[in-house]
């Protein structure tokens, strides 16, 4: 799904709220979540799943093209596992909860 279309389906869902004020909302969203995971923190949101940062530790890599060793810093790499809620969507469709918040 794209960032307009997320965007769309909100602003039908809650038409009191114009696309401007909406998109706001979404990418203050989106940088607080960058930030705390640039800051070391995980995110949890109930019922959808956690975000955390994993650690690709410092090695040297192999240009397969050249066959040169090249020195690869420590990187981060995002990990995220599905909450309950979420998996049981995705896995049993047919199941249809009240909570239709995603």
């Amino acid at each position: 799904m794209l960032k307009s279309q997320i965007i769309q389906a909100l602003h039908h869902k809650h038409n009191n709220l114009s696309l401007d004020d909406i998109e706001q909302l979404f990418d203050i969203f989106v940088s607080k979540i960058s930030n705390s995971l640039k800051l070391g923190h995980n995110i949890e949101i109930r019922g959808f799943g956690t975000i955390s940062r994993k650690i690709n530790r410092e090695k040297f890599v192999r240009n397969p093209k050249t066959n040169e060793k090249i020195y690869k810093q420590e990187t981060f790499k995002l990990h995220f596992k599905t909450g309950k809620i979420l998996h049981k969507k995705i896995n049993h469709p047919l199941v249809s909860d009240n909570n239709d918040s995603f």
